[in-house]
């Protein structure tokens, strides 16, 4: 970049934070505006398999690889798959040695994006209102307490009710046919053994047609229950969803016939159930290039969450950061980012919709029917290693859930 751009990030998720992270290793500042009022505002979801195509290509960008791997858990790449008498039909492990696809605590890696960041870089309890273009190449950034600031370049790293998204698109998410129930369990190895047995030391999946039961361990003893299933958004209709106990009731009814053991999982969880409904952004969904204004992540290409959606928003965060670094001009940079980012984005969904169809089928059938690979194959065209900055500049410069329903 022959002059220093003026560079705002909408969202402090996961790109959003690559994002910011890769330019200021480069010398580029950046501004971050987050709604939430803090880095613990709320949890920050669960569990995460981070690829070596893609989300580790970003953390490599980062300098971040070694921390991720200190922190990371490759022997929870493992897969036990169950139909819905508790038979264990298919049981994937990673190789020893295997680093392809390690889990992290989705907490633990913002936490480590953040901590890599310039003090202040995240500005907290900022929601921004919406992103209008200007003359010239100019982005101005609305603030929801009525204020305006302009920009050379304005990135909507805010997930899938982006505010940014309107600036560039008519494209709005949509409800996918699937609902998520959320629950967990804590310290799982002493207090519930027979859960720990059916998760082991990943995940675990049990399924009859349209209805699953997913649990994911995450560190520390902690697993997370994801309840899956076809039908209608307001599948809830006559129940309060703060009242556990009938919440219970409609998804013990949901699953009956099912194996005691998993009929357990909703019988024994801790805390509430948490109602996710699974959106997703047209396919394909693109736009005319606007100058200043782009997107990443969830905001560009929200699609069902088959282990692809977090590793893309990160490599979407790296590839633009370092287009704008290589690039003299904003224009030339969004011309080289959005050239592969969309295709890209394009091969993904179209194959995230695909695994959703064959893993949440329209039907009542008792199969339990599974893909060969439960994980989607690396995105085409497999993306070139990124430059790793000089360690001159990190010397001067220390340095965003699954997002669902909330409009």
């Amino acid at each position: 970049m022959s002059t220093t751009p003026r560079i705002a990030i909408v969202g402090a998720g996961l790109g959003g934070l690559v994002c910011a992270g890769v330019l200021q290793r480069h010398g580029v500042p950046v501004t971050v505006f987050e709604r939430e009022s803090g880095p613990h505002s709320r949890s920050q979801g669960g569990t995460l398999d981070i690829h070596e195509g893609t989300g580790q290509v970003a953390l490599h960008a980062a300098g971040l690889f070694d921390q991720f791997l200190a922190l990371a858990r490759p022997e929870s790449q493992e897969w036990r798959l169950y139909d819905r008498h508790a038979t264990l039909i298919r049981h994937d492990q990673a190789g020893e040695g295997d680093l392809s696809r390690p889990e992290i605590d989705r907490g633990q890696l913002r936490t480590l994006l953040l901590d890599s960041l310039t003090p202040g870089t995240v500005h907290w309890n900022h929601p921004v209102r919406a992103v209008t273009p200007l003359p010239h190449g100019i982005a101005r950034v609305h603030h929801h307490d009525r204020t305006s600031e302009d920009f050379d370049l304005a990135i909507g790293a805010d997930g899938a009710w982006s505010r940014v998204r309107p600036a560039l698109s008519n494209g709005q998410p949509s409800y996918a046919g699937v609902t998520m129930v959320e629950t967990h369990f804590d310290d799982v190895d002493h207090r519930h053994p027979g859960i720990a047995h059916l998760v082991g030391r990943g995940t675990m999946s049990a399924k009859a047609g349209g209805r699953s039961l997913v649990m994911q361990r995450n560190s520390k003893g902690h697993v997370r229950v994801y309840l899956t299933f076809r039908g209608p958004q307001d599948w809830h209709t006559g129940l309060d969803l703060a009242d556990t106990e009938a919440v219970r009731a409609r998804l013990l009814t949901r699953y009956q016939g099912w194996h005691e053991s998993l009929l357990d999982i909703l019988r024994d969880n801790e805390g509430g159930f948490i109602d996710r409904p699974m959106f997703v952004l047209p396919v394909p969904h693109s736009w005319q290039r606007v100058p200043g204004i782009t997107l990443l992540g969830d905001a560009a290409h929200l699609m069902p969450p088959v282990g692809v959606g977090a590793n893309l928003a990160l490599l979407d965060g790296a590839e633009l950061a370092h287009a704008v670094i290589e690039h003299p001009t904003i224009d030339e940079a969004l011309d080289a980012y959005e050239s592969v980012m969309l295709p890209r984005a394009l091969d993904n969904a179209k194959t995230a919709q695909h695994m959703l169809a064959t893993l949440m089928p329209d039907t009542d059938t008792d199969d339990a029917a599974f893909p060969d690979t439960l994980w989607p194959p690396a995105p085409s065209p497999t993306p070139p290693p990124l430059t790793p900055a000089k360690d001159t500049s990190t010397d001067e410069i220390k340095g965003c859930a699954v997002t669902v329903s909330r409009p």
